[in-house]
């Protein structure tokens, strides 16, 4: 699974709108959560903050002032999903990126 979120480099596309990655991976996602996360749900976290963390990768590209603080890009992932939890389907289980 983590091989399939680095096969869809989504770091690479900072032309994309956030928007358009969740709808690009959320069908996905969600059936990963629906198959694996009914028998094995605590290894879904690390596969689901692994997302998180190509998330960052994004904003890291896209956003110039990000480039160089990780932390920042975190932040900024982390209040987004805060204003839109629904965005993903695996911040609405909670595993958001952290908000400062």
């Amino acid at each position: 699974m983590r091989q399939t979120i680095r096969q869809w480099r989504i770091h690479l596309k900072p032309g994309l709108k956030l928007e358009d990655i969740a709808r690009e991976v959320n069908p996905v996602l969600q059936g990963w959560i629906n198959y694996y996360g009914r028998f094995y749900k605590s290894q879904m976290y690390p596969v689901l903050r692994h997302m998180n963390n190509a998330l960052v990768q994004w904003a890291r590209r896209k956003y110039k002032k990000l480039e160089i603080h990780k932390t920042r890009a975190e932040n900024f992932l982390g209040n987004i999903a805060k204003r839109e939890p629904k965005l993903f389907v695996h911040w609405k289980m909670g595993i958001k990126p952290t908000a400062g």
